[in-house]
């Protein structure tokens, strides 16, 4: 789920002090900050159990290079290696051999409809370092990208001046990137389903073996947000008018109401600006905006409120809400099946807008 990288090395400099308090069942607590005000960015979970954040943008800083690390026995934040070069609409997947393969985003060097960037690098996380490996042969931003069973890895759509429906697989023994089948339309959020196949949120399947996409039926809902649920079902979150299910043997969706934090839809307020699937086999979503009908003009703000979703019962839960309203955050669950909320935006009421944030929160199912 969408569940929304040589330079210095600045390996253990500046770590936040805040220690995480033990939630309560179903709440939020707050955790260490990270080091950097972020929003866009990326959050991998390492097999040490660490969370690894790359790049993103802030208004400050613009696109950003910089990479941190979360250590949940101690509730901080420390700087790690940065990237080769500044990245937002990356994306970033954990590989096999425990390193971090990051690759595309917005060009920090470009302007005026610069093409996305086409490049990718590996984070060590014994060095906590990163290197240039082979880049993609299409730029792209805001793409999918999905470790395959094979141990290669998918990158298909995005955006690169326009949608784009190619696709590519990366092969880590080798460094390289090659062409595979194209889409019919332009891939967003996407799973490995238990089959070994890839789901895309823009309805269409990758076989690994023919390297060739289907078509399935048309989420009625126009979701996005995708989760791989226990039961091999794909939930897809954040529609229009609700929510949905995808059930692969039978090529069918199954429609349901949205989270009881939604307010007239998406026009009024909503709460699946990120979500994860908890150890429990529930879908927490959490964050959003809040329209307020203001004048001379309504405002968008942002809300801190969470609900929870049981894919036996297809009902939502209401739970505790996250202690600072925010949108574009990441989500991640940890070893310990709590989840770490990092980062995106709040409305700051005295400035009138949205201003990125570096505070982070844990929740307890």
């Amino acid at each position: 789920m969408k569940l929304r990288s040589v330079g210095l090395f600045a390996i253990g400099l500046v770590a936040s002090t805040a220690i995480p308090a033990l939630a309560g069942a179903g709440g939020f607590n707050t955790t260490g900050s990270m080091n950097v005000t972020r929003v866009d960015h990326t959050a991998t979970r390492l097999a040490n159990g660490e969370v690894l954040v790359t790049g993103g943008s802030n208004s400050t800083s613009g696109y950003l290079a910089s990479a941190e690390l979360y250590n949940l026995a101690t509730g901080k934040w420390t700087l790690t290696g940065s990237m080769t070069i500044a990245r937002d609409g990356h994306e970033a997947v954990l590989l096999p051999n425990g390193e971090v393969l990051v690759a595309g985003g917005y060009d920090p060097n470009g302007c005026c409809g610069a093409p996305p960037l086409a490049s990718a690098e590996l984070y060590n996380p014994s060095t906590g370092k990163w290197t240039a490996t082979g880049g993609m042969t299409t730029g792209r931003v805001d793409f999918a990208l999905a470790l395959l069973s094979n141990g290669k890895v998918l990158a298909a759509g995005g955006f690169n001046n326009g949608a784009l429906a190619t696709a590519e697989l990366y092969n880590p023994a080798t460094g390289t990137w090659t062409a595979t089948g194209s889409m019919t339309g332009s891939a967003g959020d996407a799973v490995l389903l238990q089959n070994g196949e890839v789901f895309d949120s823009n309805d269409s399947l990758y076989n690994p073996s023919t390297g060739t996409w289907t078509a399935t039926a048309q989420d009625p809902i126009l979701s996005g947000l995708l989760a791989l649920l226990p039961n091999g079902d794909v939930f897809a979150g954040s529609g229009i008018q609700g929510n949905s299910i995808y059930h692969p043997p039978t090529n069918q969706w199954t429609t349901f109401a949205p989270p009881p934090c939604t307010r007239g839809g998406r026009t009024s307020q909503n709460c699946e600006s990120a979500g994860a699937l908890l150890n429990t086999g529930r879908v927490l979503v959490a964050g959003g905006v809040t329209y307020v009908n203001a004048q001379p003009y309504p405002i968008e703000e942002t809300n801190g409120l969470a609900a929870l979703f049981d894919p036996s019962t297809l009902t939502w839960a209401s739970t505790g809400s996250m202690n600072k309203s925010r949108l574009g955050e990441t989500m991640t669950v940890l070893s310990n099946g709590q989840v770490l909320v990092a980062g995106g935006q709040t409305f700051d009421k005295h400035l009138g807008h949205l201003v990125e944030i570096a505070s982070a929160e844990l929740y307890t199912p």
